[in-house]
């Protein structure tokens, strides 16, 4: 095992990941869609896999991801599309080699201006961002395409409006969709 380098565990109601993942050192690809991870759920070796260049959890249940998917600076595709979001750390801007990301279907707000190094805002990038409650600034630049927040994302003004809103309690977080009906909550 210690030689696979692709996985898809997709489907599978996994809650928690044994710590024994991290030994899967050549792991490039790595599909965990459609279970029902959340940020407790990820042992600390599991930020040991740098090989890894594709990263699928969507579908899971993740309301904050943590610091240490930093760790991840090969990825080429991070998908976190229909979880629970709330926020994504700023430490994910130094993956500066995501090409693809998918994070719509939250309940993010803002984004942190450390995104604007991601550079996902040319043709040959992707960046899926809808279904989700943005803020008005935010809203308003995704009206006008995803280059146009990328762009937003690394000017002064929103700097400052990021750290305001964020060291305030204004931010008003949409409730939990329900996921009764969710692929991996149903019993066969």
């Amino acid at each position: 095992l210690k030689k696979l380098y692709q996985l898809n565990l997709g489907m599978n109601r996994l809650a928690t990941l044994p710590r024994e993942f991290g030994q899967l050192q050549q792991l490039e690809l790595l599909d965990l869609s459609y279970n029902n991870l959340h940020e407790g759920g990820l042992p600390a070796e599991f930020f040991s896999l740098v090989a890894l260049r594709a990263l699928y959890l969507g579908d899971n249940d993740f309301e904050r991801l943590p610091a240490a998917f930093q760790n991840f600076r090969n990825l080429l595709v991070l998908s976190v599309r229909d979880n629970d979001l709330v926020e994504l750390p700023p430490e994910l801007g130094h993956c500066s080699g995501i090409r693809e990301l998918h994070i719509q279907g939250n309940r993010l707000l803002l984004l942190p201006p450390e995104f604007a190094q991601l550079q996902l805002g040319s043709p040959d990038t992707v960046l899926r961002m809808g279904d989700n409650p943005w803020v008005e600034h935010i809203a308003d630049q995704l009206a006008l395409g995803v280059s146009h927040v990328m762009h937003y994302l690394a000017t002064d003004a929103y700097r400052v409006q990021y750290s305001q809103l964020m060291s305030g309690s204004s931010l008003k977080y949409p409730p939990k969709a329900s996921k009764a009906k969710k692929i991996s909550r149903k019993t066969s």
